[in-house]
């Protein structure tokens, strides 16, 4: 039955007393807010961490390698000279001077012979030589580096070798061996 606003229930109806919400003490209050905050960083800090190693990607990228500009072996130069003397049947130093371009330093990495000796100028009737250039092992030991822009007077012990098939007029000659020097970055 009704009247106006307000209706009637029937039903069976148990009272209840309902307390007014107390105040948590302050340490439980610490204690939760603790264990919440920890919770929620750790479950952010993990989906963080999946995030960054699952996340796949891809991109383009370029770079560009310079040219090495070629170090050359220069003909002797005044006050170059081998410590040793060539004789027919022995071995004598060879005396390279390589220049480097580069504005990086570089290292010889091996100098081997080009072609055949010649005589100079003074002895132009020496055409039997007997003169070989003997290349020592590669990687040159110990290692010669050349700083960028500069010169090095490399000696190369007992790599110039002398037939006893050479000719008499070639007594007191100096001997030109062609070389082609290798240098690596």
């Amino acid at each position: 039955m009704t009247s106006g606003r307000h209706r009637a229930a029937t039903g069976l109806f148990t009272a209840t007393t309902i307390k007014s919400a107390s105040r948590p003490a302050p340490r439980k209050l610490a204690a939760r807010t603790a264990a919440a905050t920890l919770t929620l960083c750790l479950a952010t800090g993990a989906g963080g961490a999946f995030a960054y190693w699952a996340l796949l990607g891809s991109g383009t990228g370029s770079a560009t390698n310079g040219t090495m500009a070629a170090v050359t072996a220069q003909a002797l130069v005044a006050g170059d000279s081998p410590q040793t003397t060539l004789v027919p049947g022995g071995t004598a130093d060879v005396a390279v001077r390589a220049f480097n371009p580069n504005s990086y330093a570089v290292q010889v990495y091996a100098i081997t012979g080009s072609g055949a000796a010649t005589a100079d100028a003074a002895h132009a009737t020496c055409l039997t030589t007997g003169v070989t250039f003997v290349a020592p092992a590669a990687p040159l030991a110990p290692p010669v580096t050349i700083a960028a822009n500069s010169t090095a007077l490399i000696t190369l012990p007992g790599a110039a070798a002398m037939s006893t098939a050479s000719a008499s007029v070639c007594q007191g000659a100096t001997f030109s061996l062609p070389v082609t020097l290798e240098a690596r970055k």
